[in-house]
């Protein structure tokens, strides 16, 4: 496809209000904040969250301190289907909870996912359409990205980034994140892991004794002028229904990078909102009913030049109804069904030359055309969890199925940026059944997943199954106090995911620049993920201090794709290859199956924590190649930086003030012609000054350093990130 890039629309028609609002508030920031500055490590001490946070009627099983507080890895995971926290999990795991969210004061889901091992994010310079990295894998849902429990499948065939979404930081509470395809309950193909954003409930916000809250915050950023504002309100009707709202809206310019120059294409204005309430019918159960959807408008920009302005749609409905009873152990009953939908509409801005989809002939588009994509995913899950003993061995026994059907409809005006992706409709399903057993120092999970898939178009369908098992051994083999805390686990498990539309059905003649045909091929296979994974997992409390704690996770990783997908080019000279000649240069285009990609790589997560502060360390290396039919290798394109990310905070004032700074080196990948070693530096201060306001600053780049995410590069085209960025923001919060 031609070049793209994106920035921001000229549409104020949601905007003036909002900014003269956030004007307003950054006044109110600049008079209130007059801070230290420091750096947004990750502030392992959190406060526990409330019985019902997971759950509900489920026992909360964290690894409490003696002070009662728990680390961020001991905090049970959204996405457990057996209320595990990361430190207990037998898995690459993680959580990002609220207070490092608040210090990351983040924008993009990239901000929000900082330091996470294994875990990278490609936005080009649509910073309002992010895809998922876990391990080298991504794209058409080779990661599952769930908010609330709704699958988002949204899809546009272009250069960099396939699949995308966008989901307010303002609205999350937390993020969880599972690597490998260890993952295979939460839904078929996610061979690369799954994402988990969990977005804030009345509970979370409302105080002891409130029967209502609201919270008002205003920040700028000085790198693209940035502005936002946020308002949320929570309502507690009875004890048994509270219902909260928050509405969000920014507005950026382009930002520069770190050479001073402006990036193109980076502005933005989106205006998000989230509307959720919890209805508890009985002591023992809770039904969540949520809406969460976004307006955003940016222009596309085609060497440096205006070309599409961009008008995007998302609206996501969720209803989430769990019922569990200690008395009734066989009982810990979910019920999850959502529907998500995506409408992207593009207008062209200026005269655009182009081929004609059919004939590869050139056309001209004039001002005003339109292109449209409009993608609807509706899921259902449900899956229940029976607890018992057997020989003394304890069962958590978890059984359930899930479905998710994408229908894709795509138009506009011939020659359109639409007509390459495919329109038509797929749907996924599965089933599965896994075992946790436990006795003193071993445990034990089998699991097996059943997955069906289907796609199809006006002229071509396609399907298949197949079954993938998944086991996994722990032991604890120590007693000493020393290393009672230290757990070994090997796991080995497959996942499988079915083929795309657009991978499966692309056709017609690329768009701009050069003409060449996509050839479709709906022979494509489905990749099926094999991974061996060895990991541990270690806790310690009152190491140096009374009141502190350790943990540490660190695994080694071997991922097998076998039957993996990419883009290949095919010559007409091959009387094989099914490439007919045509208008324009003598190639093809095909989404074609390879042998196998092999990915293999390490991750550590740590964090230290006690009442001064708190320090930790993250870091991941991934190397990544695939091999051909034919046995030739080549590095794999979607391999990310090695990473080593280094934390450290100090608190003062009774924990009112925070400090701290975050390092992350990045090393090249292999293979990457443009990619570049380079260091990042942030700062951050958080200082609750009342207990209804708080004031938050922040650094990011501090070096002011000119870098590219690897996955962003190109030989043609190179996105520069942001060079030094300062936010500055207040909250006044207030309630009764």
């Amino acid at each position: 496809m031609g070049l793209v890039t994106w920035g921001r629309t000229g549409d104020d028609s949601v905007g003036p209000g909002f900014r003269s609002l956030a004007k307003a508030m950054a006044v109110l920031m600049a008079g209130s904040a007059a801070v230290a500055l420091g750096a947004p490590a990750a502030k392992a001490q959190q406060a526990a969250q409330p019985a019902n946070s997971q759950h509900a009627g489920q026992k909360k099983k964290t690894d409490e301190k003696p002070s009662g507080n728990v680390t961020l890895l001991d905090k049970i995971l959204i996405i457990s289907r057996t209320g595990e926290s990361a430190i207990q999990s037998l898995a690459s795991a993680s959580h990002v909870g609220q207070e490092q969210l608040d210090r990351r004061m983040a924008t993009t889901p990239n901000e929000m996912l900082l330091g996470v091992p294994g875990v990278t994010v490609q936005a080009d310079a649509r910073r309002v359409s992010s895809s998922i990295n876990i391990r080298g894998l991504q794209d058409f849902g080779r990661v599952a990205v769930i908010v609330d429990g709704a699958r988002q499948d949204f899809q546009r065939s272009d250069h960099g980034t396939q699949s995308t979404f966008y989901v307010d930081p303002e609205l999350i509470k937390s993020v969880d994140v599972i690597r490998g395809p260890v993952a295979n309950t939460y839904g078929s193909g996610a061979i690369g892991g799954v994402v988990f954003f969990d977005t804030k409930d009345a509970e979370d916000f409302l105080k002891p004794g409130e029967t209502w809250a609201g919270s008002l915050t205003g920040r700028y950023e000085s790198n693209g002028k940035g502005w936002t504002t946020s308002a949320t309100g929570a309502y507690k009707i009875n004890d048994n229904w509270d219902v909260l709202g928050n509405i969000v809206y920014r507005d950026y310019d382009n930002y520069k990078n770190g050479n001073g120059d402006t990036v193109a294409g980076t502005g933005f204005d989106v205006l998000s909102g989230l509307l959720k309430t919890t209805i508890r019918p009985s002591e023992n159960s809770d039904l969540k009913l949520g809406w969460v959807g976004s307006k955003d408008g940016w222009t596309e920009t085609s060497g440096g030049v205006p070309a599409n302005d961009a008008d995007l749609k998302s609206n996501t409905f969720t209803a989430r109804y769990n019922i569990a009873d200690e008395a009734k152990s066989w009982l810990d009953l979910h019920i999850n069904a959502s529907y998500n939908r995506t409408e992207l509409g593009l207008t062209t801005l200026v005269p655009q030359n182009r081929f004609d989809p059919v004939t590869g002939l050139p056309v001209a588009l004039p001002p005003g055309s339109t292109s449209t994509f409009d993608v609807g995913t509706t899921g259902i899950d449900i899956w229940n969890t029976s607890r018992f003993e057997t020989a003394g061995i304890a069962h958590e026994l978890t059984y359930g199925g899930d479905w998710v059907g994408d229908n894709v409809d795509t138009g506009g005006t011939a020659g359109g940026d639409s007509f390459y992706t495919p329109g038509g409709k797929r749907n996924v399903s599965g089933g599965y059944v896994q075992d946790k057993l436990t006795w003193e120092w071993l445990e034990l999970v089998t699991g097996l997943r059943y997955d069906n898939y289907s796609l199809k178009d006006d002229t071509h369908e396609t399907s298949g199954d197949r079954v993938s098992p998944r086991i996994t051994v722990g032991v604890s083999p120590f007693e000493s106090a020393g290393l009672a805390g230290l757990q070994f686990y090997g796991t080995y498990a497959e996942g499988y995911r079915s083929p795309s539309l657009t991978e499966t059905l692309i056709s017609g003649n690329h768009p701009a620049g050069v003409s060449f045909p996509f050839l479709p091929n709906p022979n494509l296979k489905p990749e099926t993920g094999k991974t061996v994974e060895f990991g541990i997992n270690y806790k310690q409390n009152d190491i140096v201090e009374a009141g502190d704690a350790l943990r540490l996770k660190a695994a080694y990783f071997n991922n097998n794709v076998d039957d993996y997908t990419d883009g290949v080019t095919l010559s007409p000279f091959d009387p094989t290859s099914g490439c007919p000649f045509g208008p324009g240069i003598p190639i093809c285009f095909q989404y074609q199956n390879f042998a196998k990609a092999k990915i293999n790589g390490f991750e550590l997560e740590s964090v230290y924590d006690a009442g001064w502060g708190y320090a930790g360390l993250s870091a991941s290396i991934i190397n990544g190649h695939t091999i051909s039919y034919e046995g030739v290798r080549a590095d794999l394109a979607t391999a990310p930086s090695s990473q080593v990310t280094g934390q450290l905070g100090f608190r003062f004032l009774e924990d009112k003030l925070t400090v701290g700074g975050e390092v992350q080196y990045n090393g090249k990948p292999k293979g990457n012609p443009v990619a570049k070693n380079y260091t990042l530096v942030n700062a951050f201060a958080s200082y609750q000054t009342t207990d209804n306001l708080k004031v938050d600053f922040r650094v990011d780049n501090l070096f002011d350093v000119k870098y590219t995410n690897p996955l962003n590069g190109s030989t043609t085209a190179v996105v520069y990130e942001p060079g030094v960025t300062l936010k500055l923001a207040a909250t006044m919060r207030f309630g009764g």
